[in-house]
């Protein structure tokens, strides 16, 4: 049986697009980065943090599938926006410049524990405060991880994407 540590939408969808049979779990653990934590350390931690929790909270004989993603610019991890002004300021940041994505995916089992990180150098095209401020009033930038969501309205953001497996 695999079990889905998430409340993802996007990760529910995901399986549901590969087939896969599985039943989701809540899982909640602090998110907040280490002191000086390095931001792939940080996602692949998270990420396995997920899994094992969602490991233990289990009764029978599975597999803990655990996933994080986390955007990072200049060695800076960019989380959630709190409000329109959080999303403003990471936009801009972000805007006309090249960053890093990070997903971690871990699974758990009785028997092992595995995890492997994907990097995606992202270059976002120059954005205006019109446009910014356009897409936070679509609502998709307020629970994404650097404000914006690749595979929805942000994705037109995008000029360039490079995929490379870290480990």
């Amino acid at each position: 049986m695999l079990i889905l540590a998430s409340q993802s939408p996007r990760r529910v969808e995901l399986l549901n697009q590969l087939g896969v049979a599985f039943v989701q779990r809540s899982i909640d653990i602090d998110e907040t980065p280490l002191p000086n934590e390095d931001p792939k350390a940080y996602v692949i931690r998270m990420a396995t943090e997920k899994s094992q929790q969602g490991f233990h909270q289990q009764n029978a004989d599975c597999w803990v599938l655990g996933a994080d993603t986390t955007v990072v610019k200049d060695n800076q991890i960019l989380g959630k926006p709190r409000n329109h002004a959080d999303a403003q300021q990471t936009l801009s940041l972000l805007s006309n410049s090249e960053h890093q994505v990070y997903t971690a995916v871990a699974v758990t089992s009785a028997k092992r524990q595995k995890s492997i990180l994907v990097e995606t150098m992202v270059h976002f095209a120059p954005l205006t405060n019109s446009q910014i401020d356009w897409y936070w009033s679509t609502g998709e930038p307020q629970d994404k991880a650097g404000s914006y969501g690749i595979q929805g309205l942000g994705g037109q953001f995008v000029k360039k994407l490079m995929v490379a497996t870290v480990q």
